[in-house]
């Protein structure tokens, strides 16, 4: 009765992870399209961020 419960257990595990595998491949435009809308956002707080501004000595670090 031990072995049917982890054979139950390991199938039940394997149809989920397959499950999963789905809905990523099913909303995988969606994902993505999320994940632009996420990039241009976080690039836009960056360029309007006072504290991320380049440094002052910059230009001269090719000087070597």
């Amino acid at each position: 009765m031990k072995i049917a419960r982890l054979v139950l257990k390991i199938v039940a595990a394997s149809l989920a992870l397959a499950a999963a595998v789905c809905a990523v491949i099913a909303f995988w435009d969606k994902i993505l399209e999320a994940g632009r809308e996420l990039h241009s956002f976080l690039s836009e707080k960056r360029a309007n961020c006072p504290f991320c501004r380049p440094a002052e000595y910059e230009d001269f670090a090719d000087l070597d």
